[in-house]
C-alpha cells in the first residue's frame, strides 16, 4: 500500500510507504533505490500485529520506520520500532507486557569489500527482510530479569503466593532442627 514516494532529506512531513504483506511483513523490495543517486532516500512505516520470535516468544503492536539511503557502498538502513513482548517476572513470574524499543544502523553492502561488522550484502533480487535484525535486536533490549513493577514483592518463599496480591502470615524464621544447636552459639 503506497502513500507516496519522494526523496530528499529526511523529515517528518516527508511522505512515505506503508508496507502491508502478512506474509512476510518486514520484507521489503528496496531494489530500485540502488538505481537511484547518491543521498536518495524511502521510508517504509510499519504497523505488525504479530510477530513471531520463534521459538516460543511473539512480539505485539510492532511499529515503525526503517529509512534506506543511497550511499556509495551500499543501503544505509536506519531502523526505529516499538514493540510489547509478553513475558513473566522475574520475581512473582506473572506474565506481563514488557515494551521494547530499537534504534539502530546497519548498511547492506553492494560487495563484499564494502561490508561492516555485521556482514550484510544486498541481495541481488533487492529484497531485504528485516526480521532477523529486528528479531535481534528487540532480544537484545529484553531485561535479564524482567519486573513487572520496580517495586514487585515477589512470592511467598513458604506457599508459594504472589505477595502483590496477598499477605502471607508465616512464621518469619523455620530452622532446621539439625542447625538449631549452632543458633544458641549465636545468641552468647
Amino acid at each position: 500500500m503506497l502513500k507516496s514516494a519522494h526523496s530528499g532529506s529526511f523529515s517528518l512531513s516527508e511522505p512515505i510507504m506503508t508496507v502491508s504483506n502478512p506474509r512476510a511483513p518486514l520484507r521489503l523490495n528496496i531494489g530500485f533505490i540502488v538505481h537511484q543517486g547518491i543521498g536518495y532516500s524511502r521510508e517504509f512505516d510499519f504497523n505488525v500485529p504479530k510477530l513471531p520470535l520463534p521459538p516460543d516468544q511473539e512480539l505485539r503492536d510492532l511499529t515503525g520506520t526503517a529509512r534506506f539511503t543511497r550511499t556509495p557502498q551500499g543501503l544505509l538502513a536506519q531502523v526505529k520500532m516499538r514493540a510489547t513482548l509478553y513475558t513473566d517476572c522475574g520475581r512473582c513470574l506473572t506474565t506481563f507486557p514488557q515494551p521494547l524499543d530499537i534504534d539502530f544502523t546497519e548498511l547492506y553492502a553492494f560487495a563484499q569489500k564494502f561490508a561492516t561488522e555485521s556482514g550484510l550484502i544486498l541481495p541481488d533480487d533487492g529484497n531485504i527482510d528485516l526480521e532477523p535484525l529486528v528479531r535481534e535486536y528487540m532480544l537484545l533490549e529484553v531485561p535479564l530479569n524482567p519486573l513487572c513493577k520496580p517495586d514487585c514483592k515477589g512470592i511467598c518463599p513458604i506457599c508459594g503466593g504472589n505477595l502483590n496480591e496477598e499477605v502471607c502470615d508465616h512464621e518469619a524464621e523455620v530452622i532446621d532442627p539439625r542447625l538449631a544447636a549452632l543458633k544458641t552459639l549465636l545468641k552468647k
